[in-house]
């Protein structure tokens, strides 16, 4: 893989050392600190992957509501050439934004795209830890209500995160009706 993984381990400090050839073995090139955190015990790196994941929701309905406020513009000309534009030097860049370019760059109008957006449980549980700690989480709360909307309605908005789920995951699309 291109950008490696971000690895976040949980478990006591020799098992982690042991396991360290393993996790050198997935990481991308560099600094072992810019890729690895030993999190704390045993179940913390699931957790802090579960928070990771949960802000992941978040931004792609961020980026997908962008999309969707520009496309319905008839003032904007060249849609996807307003992203690639944000993608350097702007504080919106980001990989997931590198992603939505290419998905617009691979079908302009994601006509081939449906916008039935699955939830593969970690926005939920996310969703499930914030309510249980009482602490607002009302972004990725609302990304998780988001795709459920996803199911109801055709969205410009909702096509863009299954587009964006596709480019960086692999993640099933489901053609457009």
């Amino acid at each position: 893989m291109q950008n490696g993984y971000g690895l976040m381990a949980g478990g006591a400090d020799e098992d982690i050392e042991l396991a360290m050839p393993v996790f050198d073995a997935l990481r991308p090139e560099g600094d072992r600190a810019d890729s690895f955190v030993h999190v704390g015990g045993v179940g913390a790196g699931h957790y802090a992957k579960m928070v990771h994941n949960g802000i992941e929701y978040g931004l792609m309905q961020a980026y997908a509501e962008g999309y969707e406020l520009l496309a319905a513009k008839d003032i904007i000309k060249d849609l996807p050439g307003t992203f690639r534009a944000w993608q350097k030097g702007t504080v919106v860049r980001s990989w997931l934004l590198d992603l939505m370019v290419k998905a617009l760059d691979e079908d302009p109008g994601l006509a081939s795209i449906g916008d039935y957006v699955e939830d593969s449980g970690e926005g939920r549980w996310t969703v499930e830890e914030a309510i249980a700690n009482a602490i607002p989480a009302p972004a990725i709360t609302a990304a998780l209500f988001a795709r459920f909307s996803s199911r109801e309605d055709n969205s410009p908005a909702m096509k863009m995160v299954s587009a964006l789920r596709n480019q960086f995951g692999g993640h099933a699309t489901r053609p457009a009706n």
